[in-house]
């Protein structure tokens, strides 16, 4: 399988804090990838270094055979990586749609394609008869939704889903899983950071676990969750906070 995104040897420093050493990941065109650790992994951190957000300390991003390492974010989505926020980052005062529409103008200036562009993605993700609506006036895990929505609505060959199916009712996670496949079932590649397995691990193709800014393993879900580094690093953490 072709990598679409490569990081390699991406080390991230912040003053004395060194959030990711040495990371390198690959993410093959059309796969489901789950990047998974305990808080303070330095998963959203490795996150923000992909997306553009901030150039990392040392090593090299290479994104559909490119290095984009040097690009600011919104050179690197017109390159085709769109992304979502852990904390929801919708425009409350604007409308369900007019949040979309945002996102299409990254591929138009026609305003009546960017309408057009919105109105599809948003009956992709089901919250077409929620157009019209304020986004503050949107339950929590629709605003999950608008999310993933206007990052769609970019057209990418990425996306980068930041802990969209957190804080979401079983009923709610289980849409959000269905939504996920639907995204790939379209071409679209994604690399996703979550905290629950449960949920994460049926879903993503091959999952690649963090702890303390390093990659501890990755490979099939069902092999990770069975490996004692990661039991001892993460499940088992959370496992006894939970007894």
């Amino acid at each position: 399988m072709t990598a679409l995104l490569e990081t390699r040897n991406i080390t991230q420093r912040f003053s004395g804090l060194t959030a990711n050493s040495d990371v390198s990941i690959s993410v093959g065109r059309g796969e489901i990838v789950g990047l998974i650790g305990p808080n303070g992994a330095g998963k959203s951190t490795l996150f923000n270094l992909i997306a553009g957000a901030f150039k990392p300390t040392e090593g090299t991003i290479i994104f559909d055979g490119e290095d984009v390492t040097a690009l600011p974010a919104a050179e690197r989505c017109q390159r085709g990586i769109g992304r979502t926020f852990q904390v929801v980052k919708s425009f409350e005062s604007m409308t369900v749609i007019e949040n979309v529409i945002v996102g299409a103008l990254v591929r138009t200036t026609n305003m009546r394609d960017a309408r057009r562009k919105a109105h599809e993605v948003l009956a992709f993700c089901g919250l077409d008869a929620r157009a019209d609506v304020l986004a503050s006036d949107l339950v929590p895990s629709e605003k999950r939704r608008l999310e993933v929505a206007r990052g769609l609505a970019t057209e990418p060959k990425l996306l980068l889903l930041d802990e969209v199916l957190t804080g979401l009712t079983p009923v709610e996670s289980q849409k959000g899983v269905e939504l996920v496949r639907r995204v790939r079932d379209t071409g679209i590649t994604v690399l996703m950071v979550e905290h629950v397995m449960e949920i994460v691990m049926p879903l993503v193709d091959r999952a690649i676990v963090l702890d303390l800014g390093k990659v501890l393993i990755e490979g099939k879900p069902a092999d990770v969750v069975r490996d004692p580094k990661v039991i001892s690093a993460y499940l088992g953490d959370r496992h006894a906070v939970g007894a």
